[in-house]
């Protein structure tokens, strides 16, 4: 490798430098790079469902509100078995 001292006491490299890289370097970067936005790509799909689920479930959440608050307009409570609907009054037991 040839080289030599400027005025200012600076080294300067004088070899040719490669100009590309390989085909075969080539190719395994733009694969690399077509995984990375691949990647990218299917992440940005799953945040928008898991956007569309969240509200989705907010609105879930305001039915069950709805019902809670007509449940306890109604009854007086909104503890009800969901698996045969008895109504647990608190303090005075379950409905005859």
């Amino acid at each position: 490798m040839a080289k030599r001292k400027t005025k200012k006491e600076k080294v300067v490299d004088l070899s040719p430098k490669a100009e590309k890289i390989s085909d075969e370097q080539l190719k395994e970067v733009q694969k690399v790079i077509h995984n990375v936005n691949n990647i990218q790509m299917r992440l940005g799909d799953m945040e928008i469902k898991k956007h569309a689920l969240l509200h989705e479930f907010a609105g879930v959440q305001d039915e069950m509100t709805i019902l809670q608050n007509k449940f306890q307009k109604e009854y007086g409570t909104v503890d009800i078995n969901i698996v045969d609907g008895i109504i647990n009054y608190p303090g005075n037991g379950q409905v005859n």
